[in-house]
């Protein structure tokens, strides 16, 4: 099992059980302790969890801004990302879309585009789509509602995620980083960023500048699963070379 591969595992298990100890993980992944101990020393320095006698527990969550604060941060950047990632989308083609704050302006320019089908979590996104072309067609996937992020989650929209594949699936992710890959802040927006992708032949995260390198609590799919991000001219380029070294498929500064 790669290291990737182990430590998404291991964050998994302690979303799970909120603590697990080095014995329990290394019967559990089917490796050494002496593998599960540099794991958890990567990760505790990554900050996705802290280390404690005998094994390991999630970190403190920090706090994250309101979304429609998140909505307001870096907008001009999230616009530019938005104009870039339309000319990445072909007339007739079918897109999943997240519920995030970049995706949210995306939803406007996806509406200059003939013949699209939509398929989202995003209140936000359907409702500006709805009546923008009638040859649009938006689909809003059912589940319960988030008490701050606009969207629907849960086993629900899962479950529809999994009757439809589409060509390209656009999400806005909290984090990507080289090693750690695309990240998120909620454990329910990571399981439906990660659904969309294995139901997608393309994957394309829209991540401003701020984005890039980062490394948020959970793992959504490693760098190779990335076919392209799009993000800003602020984007540190040693970052974004490293990302593609990771096996990235193609990144792309929005003018």
């Amino acid at each position: 099992m790669w290291a990737q591969e182990r430590h998404r595992r291991i964050q998994g298990l302690l979303h799970q059980f909120k603590q697990m100890s080095a014995d329990d993980l290394a019967r559990d992944l089917d490796v050494s302790r002496e593998t599960i101990r540099r794991d958890l020393l990567e990760l505790e320095g990554a900050g996705l969890l802290k280390r404690v006698h005998g094994g390991a527990v999630l970190p403190d969550p920090p706090s994250e801004a309101p979304f429609a604060d998140r909505l307001q941060v870096r907008r001009k950047e999230k616009q530019a990302i938005a104009r870039a990632a339309i000319r990445e989308i072909k007339p007739g083609q079918v897109c999943f879309v997240d519920a995030g704050s970049t995706t949210a302006i995306l939803a406007a320019e996806l509406g200059k585009i003939a013949g699209l089908t939509v398929i989202t979590n995003s209140i936000d996104v359907a409702a500006t789509l709805n009546g923008l072309r009638q040859d649009v067609t938006t689909l809003l996937l059912g589940g319960r509602l988030h008490s701050d992020v606009p969207g629907t989650y849960g086993e629900l929209t899962l479950s529809e995620v999994a009757r439809f594949r589409a060509d390209v699936a656009l999400l806005s992710p909290v984090g990507v980083h080289p090693e750690h890959g695309a990240t998120d802040f909620v454990l329910h927006e990571a399981e439906i960023a990660r659904s969309m992708i294995q139901q997608s032949q393309r994957v394309i995260f829209l991540a401003d500048h701020a984005k890039i390198g980062s490394v948020s609590r959970v793992s959504i799919c490693p760098c190779s699963r990335i076919d392209m991000v799009i993000t800003d001219a602020g984007a540190d380029r040693r970052q974004l070379a490293a990302l593609r070294q990771a096996g990235l498929g193609e990144t792309i500064l929005a003018d």
